[in-house]
């Protein structure tokens, strides 16, 4: 049974480290197909045959970049050809300012701290939905 009652599409689940429960079966619940990869390059090469209508990633920030935070801002790029696509990123609070940097070039539907509450995944969800 789905919370919403009906298929909203595809999500794509990028678990580069990861430490966290699967949400899979909420994912599941909320009416969505879902497509894991284990990273943002695996993920770049995916969309080229998918759009989804969610992806749900981590942001990693990586010092060594010397012009990004993260591999998520390669991923970004390529979502401003999908409008339509809805990221919810997970993050851990002490890179809560490297991930303003790259909000503040992106859209971001979605930003949960670690640890993830089931609750507030679900209401973004739920809004991305309805967008």
């Amino acid at each position: 049974m789905t919370i919403t009652g009906q298929d909203q599409g595809l999500l794509l689940a990028i678990t580069e480290l990861g430490g966290y429960p699967d949400f899979t079966p909420i994912y599941h619940r909320h009416g969505f197909q879902v497509e894991k990869v284990t990273s943002v390059r695996n993920a770049v090469r995916l969309m080229k045959k998918i759009t989804p209508r969610v992806i749900v990633a981590e942001f990693n920030y990586q010092s060594d970049f010397r012009d990004r935070t993260s591999s998520l801002e390669t991923l970004m790029a390529v979502l401003q050809r999908m409008p339509d696509t809805h990221v919810i990123v997970f993050y851990e609070q002490d890179f809560a300012h490297q991930l303003e940097r790259l909000t503040s070039r992106f859209p971001v539907h979605a930003a949960l701290s670690f640890p993830v509450e089931e609750s507030t995944l679900e209401d973004a969800l739920r809004t991305s939905a309805k967008i």
